[in-house]
């Protein structure tokens, strides 16, 4: 578990555009945020991140840069990239289950007869300060709730505005 206050595991995956994704090579005004999804099997997770992808503006006018993360194969993440409306939403792929495991996400198998791939992680969404410290962290063990958008945001205007520690350290 990836405690909050703490530094996050640095990630260096390919991205869906033939570039790569190192996270210790962002420089974001206030936050990069990591959406860990599950892979182009989950509907819930097509819905969030064209949810995202569609207010992307709301995030990186605020100072942040936005990733959706997940154990897909470059394969399977093409077609996320092809066939999901996530915009302009950055896709990173091939995430390796150790490096879910750091992240502490929850990983699962295949379920007999499903399009899931042999393992995969389930949700997480995290909020890193520039120098890669946590400041928010969420996972869950199933993909039925993802948090709100609208609440996500207001809750960082108010974190922006009033200069909200990070909560939780004491874990």
């Amino acid at each position: 578990m990836l405690k909050p206050g703490f530094t996050a595991p640095d990630i260096d995956l390919p991205l869906t555009i033939d570039a790569r994704f190192v996270l210790s090579d962002q420089t974001p005004d206030n936050y990069t945020m990591l959406v860990f999804y599950r892979g182009k099997h989950c509907p819930i997770c097509k819905r969030y991140l064209e949810e995202i992808g569609g207010r992307l503006d709301d995030f990186v006018s605020r100072g942040i840069n936005v990733f959706a993360i997940s154990m897909d194969s470059e394969e399977r993440a093409m077609v996320v990239d092809k066939e999901w409306k996530t915009g302009n939403l950055p896709l990173v792929h091939s995430m390796t289950e150790d490096q879910a495991r750091e992240w502490g996400l929850y990983i699962s198998e295949k379920r007999d007869g499903s399009e899931e791939p042999d393992v995969f992680s389930e949700p997480g969404l995290f909020l890193l300060k520039p120098d890669r410290t946590v400041h928010f962290a969420q996972t869950q063990n199933a993909p039925w709730t993802r948090p709100s958008l609208d609440d996500l945001l207001k809750g960082i205007d108010f974190t922006l505005e009033n200069d909200y520690p990070t909560r939780g350290t004491l874990t």
